[in-house]
């Protein structure tokens, strides 16, 4: 039985955790470091499966130990933005916190794949991938996905279709400078730009770009956790069931998209060995530019950490 560890119980591991047991994936271990937190949140989630129809067994825990052995580790601690504070303003709190959780869950679980959904998310999932030495394809990073899903669902509710009937492309770094390639998103398989005008299609772009932080200003004290932790869980699916899907994922590229040596947002085969393809889509200069300024600013953070 595969066995899936998450760490941090806060709202996105929790959702992730939850999500997870209602897949039947195996057996989820929720570790967080504060005493109780995870042990209760999983004996509730624990509880909902009659009703939901899981029968997954979930494990609370403050313990690395009892995450030995796991395929695949998600890793959702950290800080969260507040109003004001940018992804950035999280690097070096954050990397602290990653540093420890990554050589600890690498140390339990070195077969492990990681999924990183931690902010800056991008930075982040480099440096997983140099704390736990791993091979670039087992550290992954949660974002595009989720990039792709809220502008997925700014374009449905403009059209008013089913949020089924949208695919969104979204490439490069989570945050202001990510590249949603409206040419190449669908409504029912026919391009966006064949369906909106230039004004409206801009304007969905600022508001995906913006997404988390509409969602921290309504909250005040918290940022999103539905989506995120929804995302993580439907990433986790492609590889513990080793679908081969192609998935928006912040992964490793080293020579594909003109870049070398970057995590950054780009579609991916994802499977049991983790990101097994990197798949390179056809771009226009336009849009190759602005991926390359999106992993500029994905360097620069790296920089700040060291690498």
């Amino acid at each position: 039985m595969p066995k899936i560890t998450v760490i941090g119980a806060g709202n996105v591991g929790a959702e992730c955790a939850k999500k997870l047991a209602e897949k039947n994936l195996g057996e989820i271990v929720l570790l967080d470091i504060v005493e109780g937190l995870p042990q209760g949140k999983a004996l509730d989630m624990q509880q909902s499966g009659p009703v939901c129809g899981f029968d997954s067994s979930i494990r609370g825990t403050n313990d690395y130990k009892d995450t030995a052995g796991s395929d695949l580790v998600v890793i959702t601690s950290g800080l969260a933005r507040k109003p004001g504070m940018s992804r950035d303003d999280l690097l070096q709190k954050n990397a602290d916190i990653i540093r420890s959780v990554v050589s600890q869950a690498a140390t339990q679980s070195p077969n492990a794949v990681l999924l990183m959904v931690a902010n800056p998310l991008d930075a982040m999932t480099y440096l997983a991938w140099k704390v736990s030495t791993f091979p670039a394809r087992r550290v992954l990073g949660m974002a595009p996905l989720l990039d792709a899903a809220r502008m997925a669902t700014f374009i449905a509710m403009e059209l008013k279709v089913s949020r089924k009937a949208v695919n969104a492309m979204v490439l490069g770094t989570h945050g202001d400078l990510m590249v949603p390639i409206p040419r190449l998103s669908t409504v029912n398989s026919k391009p966006l730009t064949q369906l909106l005008s230039k004004e409206k299609i801009d304007a969905i772009i600022n508001r995906t770009a913006n997404g988390g932080a509409e969602i921290v200003n309504f909250l005040k004290t918290g940022s999103a956790y539905y989506a995120p932790g929804d995302c993580a869980a439907y990433m986790a699916e492609a590889i513990i069931k080793d679908k081969k899907e192609t998935i928006l994922t912040c992964a490793y590229v080293d020579g594909k998209y003109e870049l070398k040596d970057i995590y950054i947002g780009v579609p991916a085969v994802l499977g049991k060995g983790g990101v097994e393809e990197v798949v390179e889509l056809e771009l226009t200069a336009e849009e190759k530019a602005r991926l390359k300024k999106s992993a500029e600013s994905i360097r620069e953070n790296i920089g700040k950490l060291g690498y």
